[in-house]
């Protein structure tokens, strides 16, 4: 029996519509990394390799601003990120580990309703918030959002890798009069580490990137790397604003990559462990 994979690769068509989608997402990506290694400050005409504008990002007259963005940016996600991981894990073990209850549904639909609502819906949402509770935009309410809005990045592949692991495993630590949270200290986490490292570089990587929350939150005189490349941005495009681009871009793969790379290598111990 073919599978679903198969079944569709058959499908008259497929392949083009296929190639013509990662055309569309990929080739204005390539473009930036491609021109990013332009030796002329043109953005049309290219003029050589060279590492100028790589080198400009670091030691140029913008550098500066870019730099206090940078940390900002990095702070932020970091900080994020273990809050967001901690509640992540809090949640998965109690909406997997709790049996059924009332509201479980309604429960699981809320912890992944900032996925699934677009996200100028939750940035004006929350800005309004805030206004309403007199709550001044600035570091921490980007933290605050931030924490907010990655917790389902985080919470998927904590939940899925937990679904995985056997309650028995718990259940015969209590026996040998292990305490819940020696239970859950000694024989769950050290099961459960790599959804939780893998929905961790998740969330950093959300956090790291986002934009529109941001730009609606921060208030003024605080920047992140990504809203301090949309202003230089509207003040022209540059070479090293590409420069900026590409470093951001191989970041986010490389996290992106590594996070599969646990989730799947934590898979396959699961089994081994299993057998």
């Amino acid at each position: 029996m073919s599978s679903v994979g198969e079944r569709i690769k058959s499908y008259p068509g497929f392949g083009v519509l296929a190639a013509v989608c990662l055309v569309l997402l990929y080739a204005p990506l390539l473009i930036v990394m491609i021109y990013s290694f332009n030796e002329s400050p043109s953005i049309t005409r290219w003029g050589g390799f060279s590492l100028t504008w790589y080198v400009d990002v670091f030691t140029g007259s913008e550098s500066s601003k870019f730099k206090v963005a940078a940390w900002n940016s990095i702070s932020i996600a970091l900080m994020a990120t273990i809050g967001a991981t901690t509640i992540a894990t809090a949640a998965a073990i109690g909406m997997t580990r709790s049996g059924y209850w009332r509201g479980k549904s309604l429960s699981f639909a809320l912890i992944n309703l900032p996925i699934m609502v677009p996200e100028i819906v939750t940035a004006v949402a929350t800005l309004i918030f805030f206004s309403a509770i007199g709550f001044k935009t600035g570091y921490l309410s980007i933290l605050l959002a931030h924490i907010v809005f990655c917790i389902p990045f985080a919470y998927l592949p904590i939940a899925a890798r937990l679904q995985g692991i056997s309650s028995s495993y718990e259940e015969a630590a209590i026996d040998l009069y292990a305490s819940r949270w020696q239970a859950f200290r000694y024989v769950l986490l050290p099961i459960l580490l790599p959804g939780v490292v893998s929905g961790a570089l998740l969330a950093f990587i959300v956090s790291l990137d986002d934009f529109l929350i941001t730009n609606f939150v921060k208030g003024a005189g605080v920047e992140t790397l990504p809203t301090a490349i949309f202003g230089a941005v509207k003040q022209g495009i540059k070479p090293n604003i590409m420069a900026i681009s590409t470093l951001m871009l191989l970041v986010s793969v490389l996290f992106v990559t590594v996070s599969w790379w646990i989730g799947r290598v934590g898979d396959k111990s699961s089994v081994v462990a299993s057998k």
